[in-house]
């Protein structure tokens, strides 16, 4: 990410000061063998002054695909906004929604044309792959990215990104798992970590908080078990012949 810092011109006084800012919050992803689980707060802060208590972080681009941002606010919804802008004309060209992976190369690109004066944003891609698989892309400010099974980042990320590693992967434990990894996890396992991640995170940190929402990507064909105990659990899906994805809503703190 670049440095919001004020660079100085020879010797003229001159000075460039930076644009970007940091508004806060924490984004999540994790994947699993027929779903992907897309998290993020809804706080939008300046310095730990709290600007509004809701500021969603995730987007729907297809039924296949959930976008989660943060970083600097304007240019994630300006990043955002030309993603979808992009994903509409593939659309009305080749009559389908652009699969994930393509998604992503298409997320690289556009992020690698502003290296210079580079988005501020983190981003997180989940969804569902063409085979069925759920996958987490994970991408830089200028467009380096791969393929996780769980990723978080923004203000709490130093906290979560080792517990979701050690809780979905299972590193820095001593136990008989051996190579049981999140892709073996069950959505209610995953669901039940990612709200437990949020709490403790708000706990500990004034850039997250507020509410937390959730959107969960399953799968054609895929069963709905561990949603029906989720209360409050929508369907955000905008066709019935494919992947479903739900979105789910919870408060987080009110301080």
């Amino acid at each position: 990410m670049p440095d919001m810092v004020s660079l100085s011109r020879g010797h003229s006084g001159q000075q460039f000061n930076t644009p970007y800012s940091e508004n806060g919050g924490t984004i999540l992803a994790v994947a699993g063998t027929k779903f992907c689980v897309i998290a993020g707060d809804t706080r939008k802060s300046n310095t730990y002054n709290n600007e509004t208590r809701y500021a969603p972080k995730l987007f729907r681009l297809t039924d296949k695909a959930v976008l989660a941002v943060n970083g600097f606010a304007a240019d994630g919804n300006m990043f955002v906004n030309k993603v979808r802008q992009q994903l509409e004309w593939y659309r009305h060209g080749h009559a389908r929604d652009m699969p994930l992976h393509e998604i992503a190369r298409l997320m690289q690109t556009m992020l690698y044309a502003r290296r210079f004066f580079p988005y501020y944003v983190y981003t997180i891609l989940g969804g569902i792959e063409e085979d069925g698989s759920g996958a987490v892309y994970t991408f830089d400010s200028v467009g380096s990215y791969e393929r996780d099974t769980c990723r978080a980042a923004g203000a709490a990320q130093s906290f979560m990104q080792p517990y979701m590693d050690n809780q979905v992967n299972y590193k820095n434990q001593r136990s008989t798992h051996g190579s049981f990894r999140s892709t073996n996890l069950p959505l209610s396992s995953v669901l039940s970590l990612v709200m437990d991640s949020f709490a403790n995170a708000s706990e500990r940190n004034a850039e997250v908080g507020d509410g937390i929402e959730i959107c969960i990507v399953l799968a054609k064909g895929s069963s709905v078990q561990g949603l029906e105990k989720v209360p409050g659990a929508q369907e955000i899906t905008a066709t019935g012949d494919g992947e479903r994805v739900f979105i789910v809503r919870r408060n987080l703190r009110k301080d």
